[in-house]
């Protein structure tokens, strides 16, 4: 009774102080400031020796860690590559984050002498570098990238100290020290891949006579380094890029773990007409910021930012719902492994560091069409972490032995200084670890498991290298393809025309391919053989090679075009692609027909066909169309829709003739519906012929046709009994309709009786032309319209200047408030091009920060008084939030994740809703654009790509502009959420709302 008794008063102390302890927490947190000094809270967390690092991993079973090098072998090793000698050259980035300036950055070449796999030595090859971050091996030396420049190396005397000293490229951003230029990949295509990440670039080649720079936003570069040849190339990650055996690239950025670049620009690029989403693709199945489970603490300063930052007393993303860490924030080195010292069924699993959480990750991948999922190995783990927060994972390589080689820049502080308040900056520093730097090798514990010997690839002969291309080991294959490409030995080629043929390794015939492509050696022959292999990555890559040949070779176009009936997806996907190199032809046309009548449900197929029709659409048209039954399916509908309105667009005569021979035949059945679909496309471009043109197709008979065609849809449109589907096809052919009869029928369409997506379709429909009646009887309607359809109307009046002089009077009228506009715009014509307007829009930009902080105040005080009841809040969220945000299933997911709104509190959601502008994450700006159509668009950018931009706004509404037809583009700095939402959420209401999203 006696023991039960004292564990009963210890258990109430116990409770007493942790309450206590609680209650000192709280009060410590109630006094959060950007006065407040805390460096009590934030103790400086130790390094450990390279001994007791290695103590600290906790690693998948089956591996183990071991150490290559470490201080002050190396410091700060952010990249490094193996040469053909089995050297090793080691990028330090010394000057990171803050001393860029001070030119600290080195590369050290490293000795193991004894070739225990340990380095002994080194020797300084290349010092006085600013932010240096990529390194690769080249005909005896290196390029560096070292922003702004990329800088070739090379030791001509052999005291292992560079000699030959020359900046070949320039131009790279320096905007962002965790976005510089970044990790040199040799490519299957013999070219030096390299991301540009997102500092961005506008490149160029030293000493050339071409003063116009190579503009790289979003996009990769890869160099051809005999000729020096720069190019852009499909990418767009942040810091990492990796290649699988088939040449497939990789990327990753912070919070975006992994990514698939899908196909590149240059044949997107081919077709001007061509709307086209990023070539980056997430492929995490479980999302881009997943979860990851660390082994370290948190640290002290991540835990008081993230505080600070849900308190608004400090700007930055309150991200995961206020969580500090336990996710992906800092993912680099995306590596996918291609060794052959782990156990085969490794080979093609992506590898990726997360230096914020000391970790490293990995995936499985899984084709997914003609693409990947990514799929979490490690359950609740990793397949490495480390309990020592110093651990940094930065870059990954493929060693020579076959084993996955880490570079760890082992620092005490990893984040971007910008990121850091001054409040809590101060007390960290920033330079902690400049004298250290560690690498690793992860190798797999099987008993057999012997270090091969050093290669000497560097003295093999030419017989060896071919020899090399179907090694085992990813490194050897590369390295022997590069040696080959820089001796261009002539002595190769019948060894390789015989590798095509005879070896082993799928991934060998390939190389052997691109070698003989060097060489400029490739045959018919082999070509075909290569076209015919068993192996589709095979035939996939022999189709790529064989475009130069598609014009000249009878026998190697005819293998392509058959192709385009091959079993496998991913070989069908690059026929798409390649046979845009061939000109129109009634053969290539079938090829592509048949590809998009198999596959034109995938979309990525789709836009492979699409890339490589900016000649022959109409040919294509002509051949799907007699397909009944696929012309008249969802899918094949669709196609012929965006077929025929890249025709209308284009108005190359040949195609409007193939189109209308269609008509000719199809308008012969009255309740054909094919026919709308392909006259209302047509109509794309405003163009006075079309009646002519569809009256030669119908034997004189267009008028006829027309107006019954017009006369159903009219009908249609207004039958509320008439399905929706329906409706929403009529109202897209009214666009063909007569102005005045249009806007008649599309106004009736306008009435609150009507649903709301009804009237979106007449308002869209109703942009299409430009008679200022439409702007007029938008502003007489305005009332009647509700919160969703008021803003789409807004959208409509002001995307045309000869309209906006109806807004300002509905405005002067107080039949329209501001807050129905984005004060973005508004604040954007303020500033137009044309005096009157700026004029009439002059006091209506007038909105300042003291009237949402006046807003905002009052509301503080009366919600002071106010109970909230979740329930009716609820309906508060779906009449007013929805159009943006999403929660328990309903809305849309536009606008940052209201989880993350929720952990701010009571307090930052009211800021957040009445003054949307304090604080606005730049993925969330609008933008406003400008077509040459005279034609206004806003939105967030959504997708970017090299002939289109695709714009995003509330309700998940999109338009995508096509670069060809944009005269500017400009941000607002605003969020895309409006101000004045005190105007349709009163206070009560607010509180309401407020309860809802905190329950949830």
């Amino acid at each position: 009774m006696r023991a039960t008794l004292i564990c009963f008063a210890f258990l109430f102390s116990q409770v007493a102080v942790t309450a206590a302890i609680a209650q000192k927490v709280k009060k410590e947190k109630e006094k959060d400031s950007v006065k407040r000094d805390y460096q009590k809270d934030l103790p400086r967390l130790q390094p450990k020796s390279p001994r007791a690092a290695l103590g600290s991993f906790r690693v998948a079973n089956g591996f183990t860690v071991q150490l290559v090098a470490s201080e002050p072998l190396v410091v700060d090793p952010v990249a490094i590559a193996f040469d053909e000698h089995g050297r090793l050259f080691v990028v330090e980035m010394r000057g990171y984050s803050e001393d860029g300036d001070k030119n600290l950055g080195r590369i050290k070449l490293l000795h193991d002498d004894n070739q225990d796999g340990k380095y002994e030595r080194f020797t300084v090859y290349a010092s006085g570098l600013s932010w240096p971050t990529a390194v690769t091996c080249y005909k005896g030396g290196i390029f560096v990238g070292a922003p702004p420049n990329i800088h070739y190396f090379k030791d001509s005397n052999g005291d292992g100290r560079a000699d030959i000293k020359k900046i070949v490229y320039t131009g790279f951003g320096r905007g962002n020290v965790q976005g510089l230029l970044n990790t040199f990949k040799w490519g299957l295509d013999n070219r030096i891949h390299g991301a540009t990440s997102s500092s961005g670039a506008a490149v160029r080649k030293v000493g050339s006579k071409n003063k116009k720079p190579l503009v790289l936003r979003g996009r990769d570069f890869a160099i051809e380094p005999k000729s020096l040849t720069l190019s852009a190339v499909s990418g767009g990650g942040q810091h990492g890029l990796s290649f699988n055996q088939w040449g497939e690239k990789f990327v990753c950025s912070n919070s975006n773990h992994i990514q698939y670049v899908l196909f590149d620009d240059r044949y997107m690029s081919r077709n001007p007409f061509l709307a086209t989403p990023s070539a980056r693709r997430m492929i995490a199945a479980e999302g881009p910021q997943a979860d990851v489970f660390r082994s370290s603490q948190v640290e002290p300063w991540r835990i008081i930012r993230t505080r600070l930052r849900i308190k608004k007393i400090v700007p930055g993303p309150v991200e995961r719902g206020g969580k500090a860490a336990g996710y992906f924030t800092g993912s680099t080195g995306i590596t996918i492994y291609r060794g052959n010292h782990w156990d085969s069924k490794y080979q093609g699993w992506a590898i990726i560091g997360d230096v914020g959480s000391n970790l490293i990750h990995r995936k499985r991948l899984r084709r997914n069409g003609v693409g990947w999922i990514a799929e979490r190995v490690d359950k609740k783990s990793e397949f490495l972490s480390s309990t020592d927060t110093w651990f940094r994972p930065v870059q990954f390589a493929n060693g020579p032995d076959g084993a996955l080689y880490v570079a760890d820049m082992y620092r005490e502080v990893i984040e971007h200084p910008l990121s850091l308040p001054p409040v809590i900056k101060r007390h960290l520093d920033l330079t902690s670890g400049r004298n250290r730097g560690r690498i690793y090798r992860i190798v797999q514990q099987l008993e057999e498991a012997k270090r091969p010997s050093p290669p000497r690839l560097g003295k093999a002969s030419t017989s060896k290298l071919v020899a090399a291309l179907e090694h085992p080991n990813g490194w050897h294959r590369e390295t022997a393809a590069r040696l080959l490409y820089e001796r261009l030995d002539r002595a190769a080629i019948p060894l390789l025309h015989r590798l095509v043929r005879k070896s082993r390794l799928p991934s060998g015939r390939i190389r052997a391919l691109y070698a003989l492509r060097s060489l400029s050696a490739v045959t018919d022959a082999t070509m075909v053989a290569a076209l015919s292999d068993k192996h589709p990555r095979v035939r996939e890559h022999a189709t790529r090679i064989a475009e130069p040949l598609l014009r000249e070779s009878v026998l190697v176009r005819e293998r392509v075009l058959q192709l385009a009936a091959d079993p496998s997806l991913r070989v069908r996907y690059q026929v798409a692609f390649s046979l845009g190199e061939l000109p129109a032809s009634p053969q290539r046309s079938a090829a592509l027909s048949k590809i998009l009548r198999r596959d034109g449900a995938n979309l990525d197929l789709q836009l492979a066909c699409y890339s490589s029709l900016v000649n022959g659409a109409g040919d294509v048209v002509s051949h799907v169309s007699k397909d009944t039954k696929w012309a008249t399916s969802k899918t094949g509908k669709s196609i012929l829709m965006r077929l025929a309105r890249q025709i209308g667009r284009q108005q190359k005569p040949e195609d409007i003739a193939a189109v209308l021979d269609v008509l000719r035949e199809r308008t012969k059945n009255a309740k054909d519906p094919v026919v709308p679909t392909l006259i209302s496309s047509l109509a794309a471009k405003k163009n006075s012929s079309l009646a002519l043109q569809i009256g030669v197709a119908t034997g004189g008979q267009s008028e006829k046709v027309l107006r019954k065609l017009l006369q159903n849809a009219a009908t249609a449109a207004a039958n509320a009994r008439e399905t929706t589907t329906r409706r929403l096809a009529a109202i897209h052919l009214l666009r063909l309709e007569e102005q005045a009869k249009a806007i008649r029928v599309l106004g009736e369409l306008l009435k609150p009786t009507q649903p709301s997506n009804i009237q979106s379709a007449a308002l869209r429909a109703l942009t299409h032309f430009d008679s200022p009646d439409i702007a007029r009887l938008l502003v007489e309607r305005w009332s009647s319209f509700t919160p969703s359809v008021r803003r789409q109307a807004a959208n409509a009046v002001l995307s045309r200047d000869t309209w906006l002089p109806m807004l300002f009077a509905g405005l002067k009228a107080r039949s329209i408030v501001p807050q129905d506009l984005e004060p973005g715009r508004l604040k954007l014509l303020s500033k137009h091009r044309d005096a009157k307007i700026r004029a009439l829009a002059a006091p209506w930009a007038v909105a300042t920060k003291s009237a949402r902080a006046k807003v905002v105040g009052q509301y503080q005080t009366l919600l002071g008084r106010l109970k909230g009841r979740a329930k009716i809040g609820k309906q508060v969220f779906k009449k007013n939030c929805a159009l943006c945000h999403r929660a328990q299933g309903v809305g849309h997911a536009l606008a940052p994740n209201i989880m993350a709104m929720r952990n701010r509190g009571p307090e930052s959601i009211l800021i957040n809703v009445l003054d949307p502008n304090r604080e606005v994450n730049p993925r969330y700006l609008n933008y406003v654009v400008a077509s040459n159509e005279a034609r206004i668009f806003s939105g967030m950018i959504e997708a970017e790509s090299a002939t289109s931009v695709t714009l995003t706004r509330a309700e998940k509404q999109s338009d995508t502009i096509l670069r060809i037809d944009i005269e500017t583009m400009r941000s607002t700095g605003l969020s895309l959420m409006p101000e004045g939402m005190e105007k349709q959420v009163k206070p009560q209401a607010m509180a309401d709302l407020i309860a809802y999203l905190m329950s949830l």
